[in-house]
């Protein structure tokens, strides 16, 4: 039972509302069976690919007809063959992340979406992993397909806890490497690392051809800064509390984090990454059911 309180950061009401939706892939990936996802491999399937030129050795059932009957040449129906998906999760546990807008932080936010998504890939017979991504507490678990093994999953999500520096830029360096195949990285984080260094790491991950998806995490008030009176501001990844006037340093506050989030979105763009900006404020069932829907493959 004390198992079952823990995991309360998943909603069963918002997972039947996302039931009939399913995690797509943006582009082909590799797996060793078969599953809903596009293959660079060419095989069998109802779905059509393209044609190609008949070479000594190729399959003769395969052979277009029609097509030879219009050209006179011998052509080869190629489909898309369908596999499985690999999903990496990347947590932020950072002391940051303890963040709390009406008792709800954004690592208690980010819990909900990562074991939501892991339920809804297990579900769709996918293999799934999880990546804990602070310098104090970090933790790989890696992708398995198995009822048993979602259930670690979800076991170390209600477990982890925020504090410390945040270890994102080498937990994704280190996912890069070590995830070898084709993969869908989530990474959820406020993104509170500098943008060149964001950079890097996005563009290693997708020279490895993974699919990478960033649910960036803030509070309204983060972006508003809306404090009447000097107020003591707390680091909570350990640095040391500024005692500060908003009046003073609003202006210059708000300035910095317009640039900051102009220079994200850049390297975003740049790096092609799915990038979602998501406020605590949010239902993070209507964040899930508009990504889900927004990766719905389009017929061709």
């Amino acid at each position: 039972m004390a198992r079952q309180v823990l995991r309360d950061f998943i909603d069963p009401q918002k997972l039947s509302r996302l039931a009939g939706l399913f995690l797509h892939a943006r582009q082909p990936m590799l797996g060793n069976v078969s599953g809903r996802h596009r293959s660079p491999i060419r095989g069998s399937s109802l779905e059509f690919a393209e044609y190609r030129k008949y070479v000594p050795g190729d399959d003769t059932r395969r052979l277009d007809w029609r097509a030879y009957g219009r050209s006179d040449r011998f052509y080869i129906k190629e489909f898309e063959a369908d596999t499985n998906l690999r999903l990496v999760i990347v947590l932020d546990t950072s002391g940051s992340m303890a963040f709390e807008y009406e008792e709800t932080s954004k690592l208690q936010y980010a819990r909900s979406l990562a074991g939501s998504l892991a339920y809804i890939a297990a579900n769709q017979g996918d293999a799934v992993g999880l990546a804990c991504a602070g310098a104090k507490y970090y933790k790989d678990i890696p992708p398995r397909r198995n009822a048993a093994h979602l259930k670690n999953i979800l076991d170390e999500l209600a477990d982890v806890e925020p504090t410390g520096e945040t270890g994102l830029v080498n937990v994704l360096h280190e996912t890069a490497e070590r995830v070898r195949q084709r993969a869908m990285i989530v990474i959820l984080s406020d993104l509170f690392v500098p943008t060149d260094e964001l950079k890097d790491c996005f563009q290693h991950l997708r020279f490895r051809k993974h699919d990478v998806v960033a649910f960036h995490l803030l509070d309204q008030n983060e972006i508003d800064f809306e404090f009447n009176r000097p107020t003591r501001f707390l680091d909570l990844e350990g640095g040391a509390p500024i005692l500060a006037d908003p009046a003073i340093i609003g202006v210059q506050y708000r300035r910095a984090l317009r640039d900051y989030l102009e220079a994200l979105k850049t390297v975003m763009r740049d790096a092609a990454i799915d990038y979602h900006r998501v406020l605590l404020q949010d239902d993070y069932g209507d964040v899930l059911a508009r990504f889900l829907i927004g990766r719905i493959p389009r017929k061709r």
